[in-house]
């Protein structure tokens, strides 16, 4: 606190010592083609707080703008930007007169393209999405590049998770407290309420926030600022989804101070890309301003989108070889129709109320209320374990249900087989096995999909009507309130603040809800894994008989309360401009357990301790301003950032342990750019590297070999939770974007992209095995020490990026482009456990020695981190735009991937071989059953799309 007291009070001994006098501006904005006043249009001083909005003759009046040459950009959603020269005198009233706006045609692109992959990485029921959004704000090349070009392979800019930067609405922190990720369902399919926003590059300043190393992008509902019109499309792709319409109507202000948009959208198909992924997805948005004078005005906002979406599965090598690229063993038929078990529902409606005061022309204050509701739910089929299932009415076998993919249902089962008592003793070539493998694959290709009528006629078999396989939910309830307020105040004509402050307080039920018995008429609440009371999930319920849409296996609520606090400085001067800003926050967190669970029963029910994280940021910047077209930039950012409730609790279904030792990430971030802005060309090289320390992971999977073997054999195996502590990141490398306009009529692009973004330390691993939980034994937790991790890639995206394209733009509203692009340097997710030195311990050992048969040489081998091939994708857009009676129509077309690469964006390591000798004898047997599991692009994909606005 005492560093924010210095700071404030250096800027403000700066604001008494530098100001000058000011002037005015005024111009009037208005249509190329029919030379119509524009209203709406946002006027600014660049790197100044200084905007003025045109009213309905078009006309804009800015006060308080400083003496001397600034530049002036004039911005409308649909148009291209203008940017003006300008040169003031003292006391000045600068009339620019007409400025003509012309109508940006490829903004359509902005508008329809979606590249959010949406392959879940995990089955977690946070609900956020683990890509990041479109860029929407920016026309900067190589962010274009990254969204529109390169997203498709899930390319992150600097390497960055979006739980980095922050998404907001109207000055409203989006992203979940759960993961730190914003959930952009919450607002999907409503592309044109949404198109106004404000992007601010890694830690460069932002008015509404302190924000991210990644940077902040700002969406703006407020009513007034919509261009008045009405706008309705129509689209179809093959993509997630097939088809989509849209529709959207904005008022602008009428005389009496009222203004409102309306828009709504539909997204919907029986089968996406992949095979049984449906989509279903409706969204509503309505905003309304009330201006009551010049300085009071309300904006109410409500956003509800409704989505649900099939899954599709990350398969082996193995299952990919034997079934393609496109197969997904998620779904099967019922009734003729395809039936996807594994099912995303989303339904968190937003409403949002808006204060706008401006206290005079040199300070204004902005405030919000916002309340969040609504469920996220992940589905699945639950059984006991996976046992062959016979068919009750033909006696057929018909493998392991319900999962068709299951390691016992391919034929690597049997050709990855070795002696159990002589592990050097290979049987997978062996001709009974090679005969049964050759079944297994009949089989598999037979039945691939999930048998739906199996386990309906299990269910129905069952003599007390018990159901041996259901469908349920990972669901999750959300309650969020928010309230902030943030305050801007042109100090001096040379300095600008903000400050802002924010509080959220959440309260998110978590459980698992039964949605379809599936034929059976009750469900019985107990973990067929354990016996006695350890099976119970609700000791306080014991043997719950459950129904459908009742709650059972785990039932509890996270809560949080969370304050941000920010100011920051802006200085503006003839040849620097800089910034100072600091940041405060509080996170507390807190679980509450309303099931008292078998294998937990002293510390699952009931409040946990409440842990609070404290956290401060610094960050500042320069740019200094060589002449009016070239500029250098440098940002740096010093921060710490609280654990995620996602990573608080070692496991939070069954008990309220927290993760051992947990501390506050800390992040440090520079940059420093050039900058070249010439009539013709346009281009940013960009140099950048940021680290973090401390960071935090939990993740679940099933482990063989990890335990010591107990008295029957096999108690090395369990199902564990895995959490990665003292997680370090470097990221470093370089960005390149440029724009040359070789013609009037053709532009070239080109952007790059060189990271090297690697794990800098060695994090600590430890596995929670409930199996150990007891009465003396609440939190049964090994720690297998360090994971040699340093240097390993990280993974899940490319680290090298480049793309070139050309673009022809007619003068009679038309217009193409081709983009070819080149992807490489990505990676798989490397498992933690298996780079520890427990990897090498052989559990029968009663002295914990490493297996005999162990060599350095063989583990580097096993070890190695793979890295997919580079990726060539070719992409072409194009679209026309015709003005008939005061009518614009036009269409937009893009084919992505025009020469269908096959490719895979990401997948991970499977770690249930667990030790060295298991790895190393699946990876032997040259089919292995546990080989690591893969997700893929989308081949050639087109989108078209059709639209009138007035």
């Amino acid at each position: 606190m005492k560093k924010l007291v210095f700071s404030i009070l250096f800027v403000m001994q700066v604001f008494f010592g530098w100001a000058q006098q000011n002037a005015t501006v005024t111009g009037k904005v208005v249509d190329s083609k029919t030379q119509k006043p524009l209203q709406s249009v946002v006027a600014t001083v660049q790197n100044t707080n200084l905007t003025g909005l045109t009213n309905a003759a078009g006309v804009f009046v800015i006060e308080g703008v400083v003496i001397g040459k600034q530049l002036l950009k004039i911005t409308s959603t649909g148009y291209s930007q203008q940017i003006l020269p300008i040169e003031l005198k003292e006391g000045q009233k600068l009339d620019l007169g007409t400025v003509v706006l012309e109508e940006d045609v490829t903004s359509e692109q902005e508008l329809s393209l979606i590249t959010i992959t949406e392959n879940d990485l995990g089955d977690d029921n946070s609900g956020s999405e683990s890509t990041s959004g479109l860029l929407q704000a920016s026309r900067d090349a190589y962010q274009q590049a990254a969204a529109f070009n390169w997203g498709q392979a899930r390319f992150r800019i600097r390497g960055l998770d979006n739980e980095y930067g922050i998404t907001m609405i109207n000055g409203v922190v989006m992203n979940k407290i759960y993961d730190g990720r914003p959930q952009w369902g919450n607002w999907g399919g409503l592309n044109d309420a949404t198109r106004n926003q404000e992007f601010t590059m890694g830690s460069a300043p932002s008015d509404y926030t302190f924000g991210g190393i990644l940077g902040t992008q700002e969406i703006n509902t407020r009513a007034s600022i919509y261009r008045p019109g009405t706008r309705i499309s129509f689209s179809g792709t093959n993509t997630n989804y097939s088809w989509r319409a849209m529709g959207t109507h904005a008022s602008g202000m009428n005389s009496e101070g009222w203004a409102f948009v309306v828009s709504g959208g539909r997204r919907w198909t029986k089968e996406g890309y992949f095979e049984g992924t449906d989509y279903s997805a409706n969204s509503l948005f309505a905003s309304v301003e009330k201006k009551f004078n010049e300085h009071h005005s309300l904006n109410v906002t409500a956003i509800y989108a409704q989505n649900s979406r099939g899954k599709n599965s990350p398969n082996t090598k193995e299952v990919t070889d034997l079934a393609g690229v496109k197969y997904n063993s998620y779904w099967g038929w019922q009734d003729g129709r395809k039936r996807n078990s594994r099912d995303k529902d989303l339904e968190e409606p937003i409403l949002m109320l808006n204060h706008y005061w401006k206290i005079n022309e040199k300070n204004k204050l902005n405030s919000s209320l916002t309340y969040q509701i609504g469920r996220i739910g992940n589905s699945r089929i639950d059984n006991a374990e996976q046992t062959i299932a016979i068919d009750p009415f033909t006696n057929q076998n018909l493998g392991y249900l319900p999962d068709p993919a299951y390691y016992k249902n391919l034929p690597s089962y049997y050709t990855s087989m070795y002696n159990l008592d002589d592990y050097t003793d290979f049987q997978g070539d062996d001709p009974l096995n090679q005969a049964n493998a050759a079944l297994l694959k009949s089989q598999f290709l037979a039945n691939k999909q999930i048998n739906w009528t199996a386990m309906y006629r299990a269910n129905a078999a069952a003599l007390d009507g018990k159901s041996n396989y259901v469908l349920y939910e990972d669901r999750t309830d959300d309650k969020l309130i928010t309230a902030n307020s943030i305050f801007t105040s042109q100090l001096s004509d040379n300095i600008s603040m903000n400050a802002g402050v924010t509080y959220r307080k959440l309260k998110s039920e978590n459980f698992q809800n039964l949605l379809d018995l599936l034929g059976g008429s009750y469900f019985s609440d107990e973990d067929g894994f354990y016996t006695g009371n350890q099976s119970q999930p609700n000791l306080n319920n014991p043997n719950h008989i459950v129904r459908e849409n009742e709650r059972y296996g785990y039932n509890y609520i996270l809560k949080a309360d969370v304050i941000d606090a920010f100011t920051q400085f802006k200085f503006s001067y003839n040849k620097f401009d800089f910034y100072l800003a600091e940041s405060f926050s509080s996170s507390v967190y807190q679980r509450e357990g309303l099931y008292r669970n078998g294998l937990y029963p002293n510390n699952s029910f009931g409040e946990s301790r409440k842990t609070n994280f404290e956290n401060f940021g610094f960050k500042g910047g320069v740019t200094y301003k060589i002449s009016g077209r070239q500029f250098l930039n440098f940002n740096a950012a010093h921060m710490t950032k609280a654990p995620t409730l996602r990573n608080t609790y070692n496991n939070a279904r069954l008990n309220n342990n927290i993760v051992g030792d947990l501390e506050n990430e800390i992040i440090t971030s520079v940059d420093a750019s050039y900058i070249l802005r010439a009539p013709k060309f346009k281009g940013r090289l960009t140099a950048f590297m940021s680290r973090s320390k401390n960071g935090t992971a939990n993740t679940f999977f099933y482990a063989e070999g990890a335990f010591e073997e107990d008295n029957e054999g096999d108690g090395s195996d369990a199902f564990v939770g895995q959490t990665t502590t003292n997680v370090s990141k470097r990221n470093i490398g370089a960005e390149l974007g440029a724009e040359y306009q070789i013609t009037s009529t053709i532009k070239a692009t080109f952007a790059a992209s060189y990271g090297e973004y690697i794990f800098d330390g060695n994090p600590t691993v430890t596995l929670t095995n409930d199996a150990l939980a007891s009465d003396t034994n609440t939190n049964p937790v090994t720690n297998y020490g360090e994971a040699t991790m340093k240097d390993y890639r990280q993974a899940g995206m490319p680290q090298q990026a480049a793309t070139f394209g050309l673009e022809y733009r007619d003068p009679k509203f038309w217009w193409i482009g081709a983009n070819a692009n080149y992807l490489a340097e990505t990676y798989i997710d490397a498992s933690p456990l298996l780079r520890t030195k427990a990897f090498f311990r052989n559990p029968a050992d009663p002295f914990g020695l490493p297996f005999p048969e162990a060599t350095e040489a063989r583990a580097r081998q096993l070890l190695k981190q793979e890295k997919f091939d580079p990726i060539r994708l070719v992409n072409l857009t194009g679209g026309k735009s015709w003005r008939i009676d005061g009518k614009t129509f036009g269409f937009f077309a893009s084919v992505n991937n025009v020469f269908d690469v096959t490719y895979k964006t990401g997948g991970f390591e499977q770690a249930r071989n667990a030790n060295y000798r298991e790895l190393n004898q699946d990876v032997s047997s040259g089919t292995p059953s546990f080989a690591p599991k893969y997700f893929y692009g989308y081949g050639r994909t087109y989108f078209v799309n059709l639209y009138i606005q007035f």
